[in-house]
């Protein structure tokens, strides 16, 4: 550049900032203030074992079958009654129903069980909670209209007639694995329950009922009302017509093969119990495995009854001053139940957060997180196996202890965990994640993608089954948990693997014509293309790419008016809900982190997304969030996970405010 006699370079003058870059500029040093306090937050919630753990709240069902196991079992607690009916008034809405999510309506089975489990409680049917909770279930089909599980726990008292449930032969435990409606073909969840199942149904035990609940029927006199048949060329009839088959089958079913079949589940239940007692690390298998077990002669001191039911007080989170109740007592100490505990999830979630966040990767908090998570590395085959049977062990569950059932969704989040950590032993690392990598590549499905435990668990037939009208019983692959293999995969290197590729190839396919992928463990539409778009970004795909265009336009299209993002439950049901709700921190860091991957960094609708939650945090550095984001089923089981207001919104603040993370690729 060539100086003027003046002494200038003879370069234009500076441009004065404009409004946007002031606007810029503020939202820069907001985002960099958050990210900071949010940092903080985040490590002040550390165990000093080195996992996080956030609460994991449900419905009010595992609440009401928890009370309704005591009282089965005849190991009641005044204390422990007291405590959990207080949370149960607690959620129960202005229209006497409980919901089975945040601002969600009235749902049938939950009000029906929780209105039971009060009762035993001691509160009164003619009191004004207890009467607005029944008059609304008689004007929704009464007991007659409930689903399957909460007839099953009603016919363990008499309230309702085993001969008018669904059949569950034990026999069932002696299908081969390639004959149809075997126990694996169910999804693991499913299985586990399933199995237990069979022996209470084969069983059909009755407790004297503690009073009547004539109240819940739609007509007392006929109280099981017969249900219509469909048309026998449906599946539907199909499948009906099974049933009443195996109704027949249950009176004539030679004792010897039962009693054989029985034990046969019963040894494939106390296999399956995990060191701490619980089956699969969640709560309705245990609450089933226990019944069944002491249906068949288990008494409650014997160590696999007494572990359960001492795993089963692991999954309460007690809180000492409950909101006072307008139709009943005071304000006291409540007693909720997780039906699921999520450590190594949370923990590899917070360790990317942080790390993300600009936290140094050697820093303690985070090393101790990591040797955390390789403890807890299962090195051991389990149901898994049945189709992989080759396959060398390498995954990583979600709970804290849960070895049969390892699942590709964590492992893959570890692994891109680990590998942001600058652990003092990187050979034991790679080690790990060398594990891990084989594990996940194993148990990819034929058509190339993943599901969360198994592969191919695709039958259509499980589903068809008129026990299974309590969400999904298989475990086909989904748009989100490919795509965070597919992330892991580039980020050790793999991106031209024909495994991944064809992961890649399954994903662009599965777009919805929106330019949104559907979320099957998270909500919904917002949570499947926040964890599809890292992972194409990570691929290697330009922000021009026609399938990420789509998915930006969508994105923005969605936005709230007040820069966040939400999507409601109902969206599994009714695709006019596909991104719409009320923002949360949570489906906000979805978005941002999908834009942010896209290359929108400098687009208004993440200034306005970082600016949400700016405004939004807490002065401690925590976001509040009471609406569900986490699916268990979708639509029948909602999930709020309680850590996900703080990892999301400090992922989506971390790669906003530093550019991402970059990792140097590991071998194969």
């Amino acid at each position: 550049m060539t100086a003027t006699t003046d002494g200038s370079t003879g370069a234009p003058p500076p441009r004065a900032p404009s409004a946007s870059d002031a606007t810029a500029e503020k939202t820069d040093t907001a985002a960099r203030h958050a990210t900071t306090r949010a940092t903080d937050y985040l490590l002040s919630l550390q165990d000093s074992a080195g996992w996080w753990k956030g609460d994991l709240a449900t419905n009010v069902t595992m609440d009401a079958e928890d009370l309704l196991l005591r009282q089965f079992l005849g190991v009641q607690d005044a204390k422990l009654t007291d405590a959990a009916a207080r949370f149960i008034r607690g959620e129960q809405r202005a229209d006497g129903t409980w919901a089975t999510f945040y601002e969600g309506p009235g749902e049938l089975s939950a009000t029906i069980e929780a209105y039971v489990a009060l009762r035993l409680a001691g509160d009164a049917p003619d009191a004004a909670h207890m009467a607005r909770a029944s008059a609304w279930i008689r004007e929704h089909g009464g007991i007659a209209a409930a689903r399957v599980f909460t007839r099953i726990w009603l016919a363990l008292f008499g309230w309702w007639k085993w001969d008018d449930l669904p059949e569950l032969p034990p026999e069932l435990i002696y299908f081969p694995k390639w004959f149809p409606l075997n126990i694996y073909d169910f999804g693991c969840w499913a299985r586990q329950t399933i199995v237990a199942l069979t022996i209470v149904s084969a069983k059909r035990p009755v407790r004297p009922a503690p009073f009547a609940l004539d109240e819940l029927h739609t007509d007392p006199r006929r109280p099981n009302p017969p249900r219509p048949l469909a048309p026998v060329a449906s599946w539907d009839g199909i499948f009906q017509r099974l049933d009443k088959a195996l109704h027949v089958y249950h009176k004539v079913a030679p004792r010897r093969l039962r009693r054989a079949a029985m034990r046969s589940a019963a040894r494939w239940i106390i296999e399956r119990q995990e060191n701490d007692g619980c089956w699969g690390g969640i709560q309705p298998p245990a609450v089933y495995s226990i019944i069944a077990l002491h249906l068949l002669g288990y008494d409650l001191d014997h160590p696999v009854l007494r572990g359960g039911l001492e795993s089963l007080d692991r999954f309460t989170v007690w809180r000492e001053d409950g909101p006072p109740e307008p139709d009943g007592p005071g304000g006291g100490p409540t007693r909720m139940i997780e039906a699921c505990q999520s450590p190594v999830w949370d923990t590899c979630l917070a360790t990317i957060a942080l790390a993300d966040a600009g936290l140094p990767p050697d820093h303690p908090q985070l090393i101790k997180a990591a040797d955390w998570m390789l403890d807890e590395q299962i090195d051991r085959p389990g149901d898994w196996s049945v189709r992989r049977p080759q396959l060398a062990s390498g995954g990583w569950a979600f709970e804290f202890e849960n070895d049969n059932y390892p699942d590709i969704d964590d492992t893959a989040e570890v692994v891109l965990a680990l590998r942001r950590v600058e652990h003092p032993d990187p050979q034991r690392v790679d080690a790990a994640v060398r594990r891990a990598v084989r594990w996940n590549l194993g148990m990819q499905s034929k058509n190339g993608a993943w599901g969360a435990f198994d592969a191919d668990n695709t039958s259509p037939f499980p589903n068809r089954l008129p026990f299974c009208d309590f969400g999904e019983v298989i475990d086909p692959p989904s748009a989100d948990v490919t795509a965070h293999v597919v992330e892991m995969l580039a980020d050790v290197g793999r991106t031209h693997d024909p495994s991944t590729r064809r992961g890649i190839d399954w994903l662009l396919a599965e777009q919805e014509p929106s330019g949104a992928w559907f979320g099957r463990w998270g909500t919904n539409y917002v949570y499947g293309t926040g964890s599809v778009l890292p992972a194409l970004a990570a691929a290697g795909f330009p922000p021009s790419h026609p399938a990420i265009r789509r998915a930006v336009s969508w994105l923005t299209r969605v936005q709230n008016d007040d820069g966040g993002w939400g999507e409601d439950q109902r969206s599994y049901q009714d695709k006019a809900w596909a991104g719409r709700g009320a923002s949360t921190a949570s489906q906000t860091g979805w978005a941002l982190m999908a834009l942010l991957a896209a290359g929108e960094r400098e687009s208004a609708a993440v200034r306005r997304g970082v600016r949400y939650l700016a405004d939004t945090q807490r002065p401690d550095g925590s976001w509040d969030e009471p609406y569900f984001t986490g699916t268990g089923f979708p639509w029948d089981f909602s999930i709020n996970y309680h850590l996900y207001r703080q990892v999301f919104p400090l992922t989506a603040l971390g790669r906003y405010v530093h550019g991402g993370h970059a990792d140097a690729p590991l071998g194969d």
